[in-house]
């Protein structure tokens, strides 16, 4: 009886093993996991030097790894086991209180202070130009109540202080933190993301009309509107935490009347709305605003103030411009990690006289595309 069962055994592991290994023959791989928010290894190709040099044996690992089929339940399973056993960290990201998932944030190092210098260099460069500086601080900051015990973040309001010290006298800082701070019982950073929502950065943009010397509008100003409840961001992607609640998407659409022409200039394909309401059904869908990333967004407005406005940012900066859209007649968004062409010439070329970087404090922190 005993060696009938260790042969039924052997038989179903052989069968399991047999049957994993023809699934993932006969499965087609995929090239972009919606799990995991990042495009999945594909098959290297073989040479002898690769061979010799063991590239090809640590990418044809990756490869398997990334094409095993049922990947996405598999790395779910692994993520329930991790949740089981209490681990409050996974993949850089904390297991926060109240459905709040937090990235960690290290001490920065060199790349901070050369990005500080890259765009003091900036300023020093184009004097007749008035540069103004927003940090926006992490979902990590503002909601530290919600890390779990023993976590423990390096301080981004360190890393602010450290901007303010060494920034050049002709760069005026925005400084959002206490406004943020403030307003945190609001729903102003999305719990499975790592932006702001809508509503954090139309805070952002009261302070910034402050310190620039328009008047914002109010929120009165503006129609509120849930356009998605079943949004996963990218902690969501990191953590693998599937029994978490999506976030929601808020859309400020503007009562009074203006116009907007967009100009997705790297896909030479233009819009009259802010919004690509597509996304919607993707995975990404904080893509929503302005179509995701692209080197150069040129947006014209209905308005016929002059004011022209550069923004050089990361992509905090997609549910902010629909606010400042609202208030210049030309604004020029240029990405530093796609954009290669010559920024200075650009602006002299377009006669622009404002100038504004908006990044998230972790991302200017270890950006290297900030070279000016």
């Amino acid at each position: 009886m005993a060696k009938s069962s260790s042969k039924m055994i052997v038989v179903m592991f052989i069968v399991f093993i047999f049957g994993i290994n023809s699934l993932n023959i006969l499965t087609p791989d995929r090239e972009f996991s919606e799990m995991e928010n990042r495009m999945l290894s594909q098959i290297p190709k073989f040479s002898i030097k690769n061979l010799l040099s063991g590239n090809f044996t640590d990418k044809f690992e990756k490869y398997v790894a990334d094409q095993f089929v049922f990947r996405d339940y598999w790395v779910g399973i692994k993520s329930d086991l991790e949740r089981f056993l209490l681990k409050t960290k996974n993949n850089g990201i904390f297991f926060g209180k109240d459905g709040y998932l937090l990235e960690d944030y290290k001490k920065p190092g060199e790349q901070l202070i050369k990005n500080i210098i890259s765009i003091n260099n900036f300023a020093d460069k184009l004097p007749d130009v008035q540069t103004y500086l927003l940090l926006a601080p992490n979902s990590i900051k503002i909601y530290e109540d919600k890390l779990p015990m023993f976590a423990d973040p390096y301080d981004q309001l360190k890393s602010i202080e450290i901007i303010k010290e060494n920034l050049n006298k002709k760069i005026n800082f925005i400084d959002i933190y206490k406004i943020l701070e403030k307003k945190k019982e609001e729903y102003i950073y999305f719990k499975t993301d790592h932006h702001w929502t809508m509503r954090g950065a139309y805070y952002a943009y009261q302070e910034f009309a402050k310190r620039v010397g328009f008047k914002p509008y109010s929120i009165k100003d503006f129609d509120l509107k849930i356009v998605t409840d079943s949004f996963y961001g990218t902690f969501y992607s990191k953590a693998n935490n599937r029994h978490i609640k999506p976030d929601s998407i808020e859309l400020f659409i503007p009562k009074f009347n203006i116009n907007y022409r967009i100009d997705y200039v790297d896909d030479n394909k233009s819009s009259n709305s802010l919004y690509e309401y597509s996304y919607l059904d993707k995975k990404d869908k904080y893509a929503f605003f302005l179509d995701g990333n692209h080197a150069l967004i040129r947006i014209k407005t209905s308005l016929n103030n002059g004011k022209k406005l550069v923004i050089f940012k990361d992509s905090y900066s997609h549910c902010f411009i629909p606010f400042l859209a609202n208030h210049y007649e030309e604004i020029h968004v240029i990405d530093l990690r796609y954009y290669k062409l010559n920024i200075y010439d650009y602006i002299k070329e377009h006669k622009i006289k404002e100038v504004l970087f908006l990044y998230n404090v972790a991302t200017f922190s270890n950006d290297v595309s900030i070279f000016l």
